[in-house]
């Protein structure tokens, strides 16, 4: 069978149709149907962003309701139900603030389905459905970082499915706790500390004291952060070039492809390393590419750039 992964689609539906089309998915007056021998998984970060979020939505769980698709969450599935869940042990707060960074966050998301809206509880429930990963035979499948020692703090708390629950989704939610740091690893990604006294302000406007790492590549504990962060080149340069990665404690153990979204990538898409693929080449901004890896089950290794499909749009 052919697993073809598709990327962060953040709202915007008609890229997906036309990468469902590229792909030879045809609908059938109710979902996306693939070619015989395949079968769709997305990867995560449904919406958010884009001008089409409940399209989005309605084609992805078509697909999954009729069996011929797979989802993992994204964090910004798991933020928008933190987002409208108060929160119990500060009954006028929610899990996620509504701060102004994270209300634009949400923006295109609650425009469409308003807080406490039908629609807003009825996407809320679909979310809980989402898994937070998948593991197969021949693969595993996660938003943002497989992290086998954070899963097994996070998996007393989930359902056999690996899906949240709503004690599951408060427990993840409270800073400093092993619960929330698990969480954070698994849906988006390992980061290092900045030196001290450094602050970088990402691109939702938010500050930031720690720099996200690839943690694809080997012996991180020894490397520069520069030789190790994912993050714009003018936040590097406020780093010195000798600061070494620290409190990183992070090692990649499966020998199964792992395949990822969340990272923004751009440019021609290729293995991030033997073994991890990213699908998230900005897809939601204009000059991004829905991208979609597909993988043979009978053959996922080695994973190659011939294996990555793209719909450039106009």
């Amino acid at each position: 069978m052919i697993i073809d992964i598709i990327g962060d689609i953040h709202g915007n539906a008609d890229k997906l149709k036309g990468l469902l089309n590229q792909l030879n998915y045809r609908h059938n007056g109710t979902y996306f149907e693939p070619p015989s021998g395949h079968r769709a998984l997305f990867i995560g970060d449904l919406i958010d962003r884009g001008s089409q979020e409940l399209a989005t939505l309605e084609i992805v769980f078509a697909m999954i309701d009729n069996d011929v698709a797979d989802a993992v969450m994204g964090n910004h599935e798991y933020n928008a139900l933190a987002f409208a869940t108060p929160n119990p042990y500060q009954p006028e707060e929610y899990l996620r603030s509504h701060s102004e960074v994270h209300r634009r966050q949400h923006e295109a998301f609650l425009k469409e389905a308003p807080m406490g809206s039908e629609q807003h509880r009825y996407w809320l429930k679909r979310f809980y459905e989402i898994p937070l990963w998948l593991e197969t035979d021949y693969a595993c499948f996660v938003h943002a970082c497989w992290d086998v020692d954070s899963m097994a703090v996070l998996k007393p708390l989930l359902t056999e499915n690996n899906c949240l629950a709503y004690d599951a989704l408060v427990a993840t939610s409270q800073k400093d706790t092993p619960e929330f740091d698990a969480l954070e690893r698994v849906l988006k990604g390992v980061e290092t500390p900045l030196p001290e006294g450094l602050v970088m302000v990402d691109k939702e406007g938010a500050e930031r004291k720690n720099v996200r790492v690839r943690w694809w590549l080997d012996d991180l504990q020894s490397k520069t952060i520069h030789e190790i962060a994912r993050a714009p080149k003018s936040n590097l340069a406020l780093i010195p070039t000798d600061a070494l990665a620290e409190n990183i404690n992070f090692a990649l153990k499966t020998q199964k492809p792992v395949f990822v979204g969340h990272y923004w990538l751009t440019g021609n898409p290729e293995p991030l390393s033997p073994q991890v693929i990213c699908t998230d080449y900005s897809a939601a901004v204009d000059s991004g590419y829905l991208t979609c890896y597909q993988l043979d089950t009978k053959n996922p290794l080695p994973l190659s750039a011939d294996n990555f499909i793209q719909f450039v749009h106009d």
